[in-house]
């Protein structure tokens, strides 16, 4: 069903965290605890609601983002499980980019690790609001205070708890409300599932008295009204400090912290009042905003505004061909409707609307502002595109998402099945927009590109069993970038005549390295017209064209700077396209001039592991050109932090897998590109010219 609740009581929330946290765990127990199901689905027996791909379920992990929607005391949250594992960090960007609030999990053990900064820093980017949650406090070296601290540290966060944890490890009994000033205790001989509300223990009194001092004090600070009120004395009521913390909380300048052990049903509940008290609904952020025709076009979200709704999520299901993830941003969308997609100026029909339980759909009439559900029938619709209505068009900012960074050649096992493994492809590349299909007209091979090998693994499992084409793969081969090492200029003519009409251009183009990350920046100094202004945006596009494949080793290249100096022109002879095509011609030249090297992706690698191998990983990453930047004990495990090229890392988890004997873990996140050594970048452009 479409929300049919006063849109206040609508909460769009997002579950993110590294990989392992419990985040599927944490969704599962909100759906028992709301009553949306009857039995606890658990992710290592397979069981996950929100985990329904084969994949998830035989591998333990999220890989999918998943949407639900539950009721929790006269509430409405629609809840998004995202993925932890970095390969599939797209799920994460685009589901923080159309929630409201995010629940941000974290190891009582692990604490602040890659993956949880990585989604911190998407937040952040989307200025979504968080409260955390930190989880298995009942696990061996579990440490509250230790996790707030660095969240306090690592992230930058005013992390405020409004609960205590009453013990830890197999001692986790319960909470301390420091909010309300009371004490939950969960009788174990429920399950955790039965909840005994006492006062707070005598040997934690001092403890929780100082700890609520500490949050009164926090709100304060961020709170105006409050602050005059806590100086003269006054007495600060629960009703007044949740107020004030959910105001903080909204406007993005507190956390508030609580704990719980959800795999043994503690502080979910808890946890899902915290979502209503503190995380906004729609209508307590700035109305969205979008542009239109270059003007900047605001959407309050109202059902009687007009509509402005975005497509986050594209999925190709088999029963109803391509579904359509959307957030609903203001106005009401209908079945039957015909929209304006304003992101590709086409209209379009919705064939149906569903809201979302996982991988079951409920038909609706209409999606009203503040919900999020999917439709069918809007066939040139992708992920990021704005839907809106033809007579009040806005157009929102797109969705941003990484590059990939390994390449793998796949080809069809049956001659008979290049038609459908190129369908296939095309739908997953619909679905996906980290992964990249390149056919190589050279080779008749097809290269996909991704975000690691586990993203290129489950896209090649999931073309055997939901597309039915069976395929081979080549190795897994690292998307390099070129780029030049110093500056030089080129001087370059095109004159062709061929009867008629000719072609002329004529350019001096300088180059120079850029700034990581820059990609590429143009700017031109010609003057008198010797260029005329018509033909300018020619030789951007020509040098555009020619970046896409290098002259050292044809792969891209990134960060350059180049400058369009002098040039002339023909009045008859000169067209786009001429300039187009000198332009390229004279940028290959000018690179060559300045020399050209190979970038390689570099990994942030964070590897866990008993003490007694400490040594043996960090030989085994040495001999894998890593550099160690930081090591920290973490209860009795030692943590290594070093940076790897992402070409040594193949084949790494078995090795690390028979180093520790199946103890140790390590999580990669892609940090940037850095300059290869040259015997190694010969030894690829050697390789590149010979495949």
């Amino acid at each position: 069903m479409s929300s049919k609740l006063d849109i206040t009581r609508v909460r769009n929330i997002g579950i993110a965290a590294h990989i392992d946290a419990g985040k599927t765990t944490v969704t599962e127990r909100i759906l028992y605890f709301t009553g949306k199901t009857h039995r606890i689905g658990e992710v290592d027996e397979g069981q996950a609601t929100m985990d329904w791909m084969p994949q998830e379920r035989e591998r333990g992990i999220t890989i999918t983002a998943a949407a639900t929607s539950v009721l929790w005391k006269g509430h409405q949250i629609n809840v998004i499980d995202t993925p932890g594992h970095v390969d599939f960090t797209a799920e994460v960007e685009r589901s923080l980019r159309v929630v409201d609030g995010m629940v941000a999990l974290f190891c009582a053990v692990g604490g602040v690790q890659p993956q949880s900064e990585t989604v911190w820093r998407q937040a952040e980017k989307y200025s979504v609001p968080r409260i955390a949650f930190v989880n298995k406090m009942d696990r061996t070296g579990a440490d509250f205070f230790q996790v707030v601290q660095e969240i306090q540290q690592e992230l930058g966060a005013k992390a405020l708890p409004v609960v205590l944890p009453i013990g830890a490890e197999e001692e986790f009994t319960g909470l301390v409300d420091l909010i309300h000033n009371e004490a939950l205790y969960y009788l174990d001989g429920a399950a955790g599932t039965e909840i005994e509300l006492g006062p707070v223990p005598r040997e934690l009194q001092a403890q929780a008295r100082t700890a609520r001092e500490a949050l009164v004090e926090g709100v304060c600070e961020e709170d105006e009204v409050l602050m005059e009120q806590y100086l003269k004395g006054g007495e600060i009521s629960p009703q007044e400090l949740i107020a004030g913390l959910r105001r903080a909380t909204i406007a993005g300048r507190a956390v508030p912290v609580l704990a719980g052990a959800a795999f043994r049903n503690k502080g979910v509940r808890r946890l899902l009042d915290a979502v209503v008290e503190f995380l906004p609904s729609p209508v307590d952020l700035p109305p969205v905003q979008g542009t239109w025709n270059g003007a900047p076009v605001t959407r309050a979200p109202k059902d009687n505004e007009p509509l402005a709704a975005l497509a986050f999520k594209v999925q190709a299901d088999r029963h109803v061909g391509k579904l359509l993830y959307l957030r609903v941003y203001s106005g009401v969308l209908r079945t039957g409707d015909t929209v304006l997609n304003t992101s590709r100026d086409v209209r379009q029909r919705i064939g149906r609307l569903f809201v979302v339980h996982a991988d079951h759909r409920e038909p609706v009439q209409e999606l009203r502002a503040g919900d999020v559900g999917a439709a069918v029938g809007l066939g040139e619709t992708f992920t990021g595109d704005t839907l809106a209505q033809a007579d009040s068009p806005i157009l929102l900012a797109p969705i941003e998402f990484p590059a990939p960074v390994i390449d793998l050649a796949v080809f069809p096992a049956r001659r008979t099945d290049a038609d459908r493994l190129s369908r296939a492809l095309a739908d997953l590349a619909h679905e996906d927009p980290t992964f990249f299909v390149k056919p190589n007209p050279e080779t008749g091979e097809v290269v996909v590109s991704g975000m690691g090998e586990l993203h290129l693994e489950i896209i090649v499992d999931r073309l055997r069993r939901e597309f039915g084409v069976e395929v081979t793969t080549g190795q897994p081969q690292v998307a390099y970038r070129e780029t030049v090492i110093a500056s030089a200029e080129h001087e370059g003519k095109l004159v062709k005549q061929t009867g008629g009409h000719g072609q002329y251009a004529h350019v001096v183009l300088r180059v120079e390295p850029h700034d990581p990350g820059a990609g590429l920046e143009f700017e031109t100094k010609v003057v008198g017209g010797r260029v005329p202004k018509e033909y300018v945006p020619a030789v951007e596009r020509g040098i555009v064209e020619a970046m896409a494949e290098g002259p050292y080793a044809k792969f891209p290249m990134v960060d350059l700077r180049v400058t369009l100096l002098d040039g002339s022109y023909h009045e008859v002879d000169s067209s786009e396209q001429a300039f187009r095509t000198c332009a390229a011609q004279v940028f290959r030249e000018a690179c060559r001039k300045a020399g050209l090297r190979l970038l390689e992706p570099l990994m942030d690698v964070e590897v866990t592991v008993p003490e007694g191998e400490l040594g043996a990983v960090m030989g085994s990453l040495a001999s894998r050109r890593g550099r160690i930047v930081g090591l920290e004990t973490r209860g009795k495990l030692q943590v290594v932090h070093a940076e790897v090229p992402l070409s040594a890392m193949f084949g790494y988890a078995s090795e690390l897998r028979s180093l520790t004997s199946g103890r140790g873990e390590f999580t990669m996140t892609f940090a940037r590109y850095e300059a290869m050594p040259e015997a190694l970048a010969e030894e690829v452009v050697a390789r590149r010219s010979t495949s």
